[in-house]
């Protein structure tokens, strides 16, 4: 398997090359030269296979037949130590949960996913060379690629958040676990973070620092989301009727992947992309002209991303080709308000405690199905409650217990450095 840059102005590279690169030289994002669909029977046995032997199924070609099946299979393990709940919230509409790994987030598969096989890679680089993973986060993504990379020998890991837009728990969980990861606080919103990180990847004056992205611009990151798309419809009792997968979208790398699983052949009927009011992809599929846009600030906090990177990816999936797109994809926005109303209507109605991103999952489900009858939908919890505490507690009025994941955290001391531009962030970097 070879890689290209959607750019189409660099040379192809290995799956290492671009797990290790993050971005090519020419600034796109690397996307497989080919997809094979798996085999018909496969997918008709998924309810009999373990999550391990699927994920393994689903990742084989993409990794080129660079890490030998044994380790390949050993990766996928400990990635997937957790599980993937389907949860019935109303009468076909599931919730599916992905936040029941170690940060209690979606994130955290790709990362673990991610450490895993950058580790691999590096295991016969010298002491003294060392990998650094520059990663911006809008929430999640920072404290999963921290827990994910925490004590992988040869790594170091560099986090920019924007100060004063992700949760106190989010905040933590990137902040407290020391070793090889470092925090900064960037005085600025995420997309601020993203483009230092975009541009220190293109620096020649950093070349010497072996930098690279655990963000999902990198392919290792993002195709394993895939997996609990599969497993979301292996648990699915009903499989006569249509499947639709509504995904709470910043970046777009998890729905990204959806389509790619059903590019491999799981059986999705289509794609909702639900967004908070940095509706950038919503307004592209309205008027068929794209204009990102500075984000802003929600309490679906990990979606305020106003230039999300993977949609290049979507639009190849679809040969570029906007009709095409809109055949099987969809996008809508919604406000805090409505993403409040929604929080307050699922748990009414179910008992169920959406966080806000699954909140507006759940919505732009529902926009979709209202006038499709017969139809199964399943949206996507991309992160626990807790992890949002003060804004469901106050939603809700009702409390949430801490889970044991995030206790672990709650005491440390939190330790950051401050920065405000891209010279901040490039003599940081030199200074290591």
């Amino acid at each position: 398997m070879k890689y290209y840059s959607l750019n189409r102005n660099s040379e192809q590279a290995s799956f290492s090359e671009a797990v290790i690169r993050g971005l090519a030289p020419d600034k796109g994002l690397y996307f497989p030269e080919s997809v094979t669909p798996l085999p018909a029977s496969f997918i008709k046995e998924l309810e009999n296979l373990g999550d391990h032997e699927i994920a393994f199924n689903a990742i084989r070609q993409f990794t080129g037949g660079e890490i030998p099946e044994s380790d390949l299979r050993e990766i996928v393990e400990g990635t997937l130590s957790f599980d993937f709940p389907l949860v019935p919230v109303e009468d076909d509409i599931y919730a599916l949960e992905l936040f029941h790994g170690p940060t209690m987030a979606f994130k955290d598969v790709g990362a673990r996913f991610m450490a895993r096989c950058l580790g691999y890679f590096n295991r016969n680089r010298k002491n003294d060379s060392k990998v650094t993973v520059l990663v911006a986060t809008s929430g999640d993504t920072g404290g999963a690629v921290a827990s994910g990379f925490l004590g992988v020998e040869g790594v170091e890991v560099v986090i920019l958040y924007p100060s004063g837009k992700v949760s106190d728990i989010q905040e933590r969980q990137l902040t407290t676990l020391g070793q090889n990861i470092t925090a900064l606080e960037v005085n600025g919103t995420f997309d601020d973070c993203q483009d230092m990180v975009k541009t220190a990847f293109l620096d020649e004056g950093l070349s010497a620092k072996q930098l690279t992205s655990a963000n999902s611009i990198n392919v290792a990151r993002w195709l394993p989301q895939m997996f609990y798309f599969f497993f979301a419809y292996k648990q699915l009792k009903n499989k006569d009727k249509d499947v639709v997968f509504a995904v709470p979208s910043g970046n777009f790398g998890n729905i990204c992947a959806g389509i790619m699983a059903g590019k491999l052949g799981l059986p999705v009927h289509h794609f909702v992309a639900a967004t908070n009011i940095n509706d950038t992809v919503p307004q592209y599929l309205h008027s068929g002209v794209y204009e990102p846009k500075p984000s802003k600030q929600t309490i679906s906090n990990a979606m305020d991303v106003g230039n999300p990177s993977n949609f290049i990816r979507i639009q190849q999936l679809f040969d570029n080709d906007l009709k095409k797109l809109k055949s099987h994809f969809s996008s809508y926005s919604y406000t805090d308000r409505e993403t409040r109303e929604a929080m307050k209507n699922i748990h009414k109605s179910s008992g169920y405690i959406a966080d806000p991103h699954g909140a507006v999952g759940y919505l732009g489900l529902k926009e979709y199905l209202k006038d499709k009858p017969g139809k199964t939908g399943i949206f996507l919890e991309t992160a626990h409650p807790v992890k949002f505490l003060d804004i469901v507690e106050d939603t809700l009025g009702t409390g949430i217990a801490i889970p044991e994941q995030i206790q672990a955290v709650m005491d440390k001391e939190k330790v950051k450095h401050r920065i405000a531009t891209y010279e901040d962030l490039k003599q940081f970097l030199l200074d290591r």
